[in-house]
C-alpha cells in the first residue's frame, strides 16, 4: 500500500492497465452522528461487496491506504481562518459566531468530533486516487468516500465541510493536465463549478436534478461559465421522476459530445447514487443501469478516470451501486457478464446474488411524457448555447 505524492507525466497515447480502490478502515468508523442522513460505512459495504465477487483482485488492481490532506494541501482551496474555524468545533464540539457563519451547526453539517479528521481524510484519498492517475502507472482510481463537491473555500453546505473535488482537479490541472469532471450525483456540485467558473482548463459537466425542486437550487442550463470559463459549466438540470432513458437520453446528446470536444487528458467524475429511484433525499426515479451505462461509456472514451462517490442516502443501494461502478472501472462488469441481480431498487432490497445490476423499473406513464418533454427543453437550450462554444452543431 503505497500512497502516490507526486504528480508525473503520463503519454496519453497509451493506456495503463492498473486500477486501484482506495480506501482505509479508518473511513468506515462512525463519523458523521447517528441521526444524519450522512453515512460513512457506505464505501466499506462497497468494498465488502466487490470483495465478495472477486474484484479486488488480479495484478490489474490494487487497493490503496490513503493518508490524511495535510492543512497545506487543504489550504490550496479553503481558507486558514475557515479550516482553524473547522478543527476547533471538532475538538470544542462548539461552533464560534464565525463558524455558525461558515454553515457549521446546521442539520447537515452538524458538529462532531470528526468534523476535520474524517473530511480531510477523505480528501487525502481523493487527492491520492488523483496522483495515481496522474502517475501514468494507474487507468482508473476509485475513491468511494469522496465526493464532497458543495463546500466553497470558507462555507460548509450539504454534508460537505472540504471539496476535495476541487482539490484533485486542482491539482491535476496544476500540473499540466486538462481536466473534465462530471458530476453524476443528483444534486448540483455547485462548489465545484464556482471554483472552476471563470477557468477553461476544467470544463464541469453536471447532470442532476432540478434546483427549481432540489438543494442546492442551482445548476440551471443558463449556468454556463464567464469570461475565459464561457461554455466550460455545463448544466443538465432534470424534471421530477426522470427515468433511465431519459437519464441515458441526456448524457449522450450533451455530455457525450461535449467531452469528444474537450479531449480532456483526464476525466474526474462524482457517482452519487441519489438519483435512485425511491432515495429519501431526491426525486428521480433510476435504476443503476443508468450509472453502469454512463460509466461504460466513459471508460469507452479511453481516458484515465478518477472516480469519487458522493451523496446516496439509502445506503445499501448506494453501496450496491458503487460495487457495480468499480467492477466497471477495473474492466471486470458489463451488461453480459454481470447479469440483472436478485434485488436492488425496483424490489426494495439490495441483494447481489447473481448481479449487481438492478432489474428495470417501469416509469409511471402518465408522468413520462412531461418527463419527456423537459428533457428535450433542456437538451436544446445546452447544445444552443454550448456547442458552437466548442465548435459543435447543436443539430446534429
Amino acid at each position: 500500500m503505497k500512497p502516490a505524492d507526486h504528480l508525473a507525466d503520463s503519454d496519453p497515447s497509451v493506456l495503463p492497465s492498473l486500477h486501484a480502490f482506495v480506501h482505509s478502515p479508518e473511513l468506515d468508523k462512525p463519523g458523521y452522528p447517528q441521526a444524519s442522513p450522512f453515512k460513512t460505512g457506505r464505501a466499506g459495504r462497497a468494498r465488502a461487496i466487490a470483495d465478495s465477487m472477486d474484484l479486488l483482485s488480479g495484478d490489474d488492481v490494487e487497493e490503496v491506504h490513503p493518508r490524511a490532506a495535510t492543512f497545506d494541501e487543504l489550504s490550496a482551496f479553503h481558507t486558514t481562518r475557515y479550516l482553524k474555524e473547522l478543527e476547533s468545533a471538532g475538538r470544542s464540539g462548539a461552533a464560534t459566531p464565525a463558524g455558525l457563519d461558515m454553515g457549521f451547526g446546521t442539520p447537515d453539517c452538524p458538529i462532531f468530533g470528526a468534523m476535520y479528521d474524517y473530511p480531510a481524510l477523505a480528501a487525502g484519498a481523493t487527492l491520492t486516487a488523483a496522483r495515481l492517475v496522474a502517475s501514468g502507472r494507474y487507468r482508473s482510481a476509485f475513491n468511494p468516500s469522496g465526493g464532497f463537491h458543495h463546500a466553497a473555500p470558507e462555507r460548509a453546505a450539504g454534508f460537505c465541510f472540504v471539496n476535495d473535488i476541487v482539490l484533485a482537479c486542482m491539482e491535476l490541472a496544476s500540473a499540466g493536465k486538462r481536466v473534465l469532471f462530471l458530476d453524476l450525483d443528483v444534486h448540483h456540485c455547485d462548489g465545484v463549478q464556482d471554483a472552476f467558473y471563470r477557468r477553461s482548463d476544467v470544463m464541469t459537466v453536471s447532470i442532476h436534478e432540478s434546483g427549481r425542486s432540489l438543494f442546492p437550487g442551482t445548476g440551471f442550463e443558463t449556468e454556463i461559465g464567464e469570461g475565459p470559463g464561457e461554455g466550460y459549466s455545463v448544466n443538465v438540470p432534470l424534471p421530477v421522476g426522470t427515468y433511465d432513458d431519459a437519464y441515458l437520453l441526456a448524457f449522450r446528446r450533451v455530455a457525450v459530445p461535449l467531452i469528444s470536444a474537450y479531449d480532456p487528458d483526464v476525466i474526474v467524475v462524482e457517482l452519487g447514487m441519489d438519483g435512485l429511484a425511491g432515495d429519501p433525499l431526491a426525486h428521480l426515479h433510476l435504476t443503476n443501469n443508468a450509472y453502469a451505462d454512463c460509466m461504460e461509456a466513459l471508460m469507452r472514451m479511453g481516458r484515465p478516470v478518477v472516480a469519487t462517490g458522493g451523496g446516496g442516502y439509502n445506503p445499501e443501494h448506494t453501496a450496491r451501486g458503487w460495487a457495480l461502478m468499480w467492477s466497471i472501472l477495473c474492466g471486470r462488469g458489463s451488461a453480459s457478464d454481470l447479469s440483472f441481480g436478485l434485488g436492488g431498487v425496483m424490489l426494495g432490497t439490495s441483494e447481489w446474488h447473481g448481479g449487481l445490476r438492478d432489474r428495470m423499473l417501469i416509469s409511471d406513464g402518465g408522468r413520462r411524457e412531461t418527463v419527456d418533454s423537459e428533457v428535450e427543453r433542456v437538451v436544446s437550450a445546452v447544445r444552443r448555447t454550448v456547442f458552437p462554444l466548442h465548435g459543435l452543431s447543436p443539430d446534429e
